[in-house]
């Protein structure tokens, strides 16, 4: 490996994991911020209050967001109002926590809070009204937060149990990754290959019928949508056919319909660019002249077409392939695949915050993984390309 790929792959590699670093603090912010309280929306409106900051303290949403010693809990219910005296029960005993009373004039007192405590009872000061009570528990650690909590997730790639079926992320992600591949792997490679061979005939034969139908077919594909395609091939191919089987992963047989509805979606779109590319490559000077000098058309489409646009090549394909998660999404959840897009769905169903935000981090990994591996293969492709 030269020095100059050695230093590429450096200084790239820190870009990416400041993207990373932005996808993560974004990923915060939409769980954290804009989601609610995890644990009220899966336990539900009957859950009682020691089961909620039970769940609350595994998922860690009951620390401060940043910053801080004071942490949500259940112990004493929030009162909110307008008394001179007020009387909270405790709902279970809190070993160390602080009561904050708000008054009308928006002053606050504290008062300690520990095992011993039953109640909180206080009386406003003359003139005054107690207006909010609200109970923390103390941590001695103010660096444990949400967000640092998040930061460890990524770096030990521990995400902790599902919040639905309490099983860990990373056993879920071990029985989804072998069917998810098995299915976008030969879908990316298929339309891929697919889409440069029909895209090379649609070029030799160019303003004669055999392009003017591969173009239609491929504007018509394009046209139609993913889900459409879907129920179509399982109605037709599946059932009134009953060439493929409709739903569950038994063998690698059954991913036969799901294969073929993924590739004919995607070769549409793919045959378009490459025709587009190999037309424009076809009129350069060098092409002209080895057709002039009566080259064969396999040297001239194999070789030298083909080749020189390997580089748009590798920029659709590093472009297509983190997207290709999103088909599987729509796949796996139509044919009882269990692979992550399937996991994915239902964990969008169930508002399974953990598994939404390991699936969210797999995603930008992959991403800039792919981009980096494009930004290499196009000094392999093209040696005039340097790589600085």
């Amino acid at each position: 490996m030269s020095n100059t790929l050695l230093k590429y792959i450096i200084r790239r590699t820190g870009y990416s994991v400041l993207i990373i670093a932005g996808v993560v603090l974004f990923t915060f912010l939409l769980f954290n911020l804009c989601s609610g309280d995890p644990a009220a929306a899966v336990l539900g409106k009957n859950a009682t209050p020691a089961e909620i900051e039970s769940l609350r303290r595994e998922l860690g949403s009951d620390l401060p967001l940043l910053y801080g010693k004071k942490c949500k809990t259940e112990a004493f219910p929030l009162w909110q109002g307008k008394k001179n005296n007020v009387c909270i029960k405790r709902n279970f005993p809190l070993e160390n926590g602080v009561a904050v009373i708000t008054f009308t004039s928006d002053c606050q007192t504290k008062l300690p809070i520990d095992s011993s405590t039953k109640e909180i009872r206080f009386g406003a000061p003359e003139g005054e009204y107690i207006t909010k009570i609200e109970t923390f528990r103390l941590q001695k650690n103010p660096y444990n937060s949400q967000f640092f909590r998040a930061i460890k997730e990524i770096l030990t790639l521990d995400f902790g149990r599902t919040v639905t079926t309490r099983e860990p992320v990373s056993d879920i992600f071990k029985r989804s990754i072998g069917p998810s591949l098995l299915l976008m792997l030969p879908i990316f490679l298929g339309e891929l290959s697919l889409g440069a061979v029909l895209a090379l005939v649609a070029t030799a034969f160019r303003n004669r019928l055999p392009d003017r139908l591969l173009v239609l077919l491929s504007v018509a594909g394009m046209s139609i949508s993913y889900l459409t395609v879907i129920i179509l091939g399982q109605w037709f191919l599946g059932y009134y056919l009953e060439l493929f089987p409709i739903w569950g992963f038994q063998s690698v047989a059954d991913f036969g319909l799901p294969l073929t509805i993924g590739i004919l979606c995607g070769t549409g779109t793919n045959v378009r660019f490459f025709r587009t590319v190999f037309t424009d490559e076809l009129r350069k000077e060098y092409l002209r002249t080895a057709i002039a000098k009566g080259a064969s058309p396999v040297r001239v489409y194999g070789r030298h077409l083909l080749r020189n646009g390997a580089i748009q090549i590798i920029t659709r394909a590093g472009a297509s392939l983190p997207f290709l998660f999103t088909g599987s999404l729509l796949l796996e959840s139509f044919f009882g695949i269990p692979g992550l897009g399937f996991a994915g769905v239902d964990a969008l169903y169930n508002s399974d915050i953990q598994l939404l935000k390991a699936l969210v981090v797999l995603s930008a990994f992959l991403f800039v993984t792919i981009n980096l591996l494009a930004d290499l293969a196009y000094a392999w492709a093209d040696p005039r390309i340097r790589l600085e």
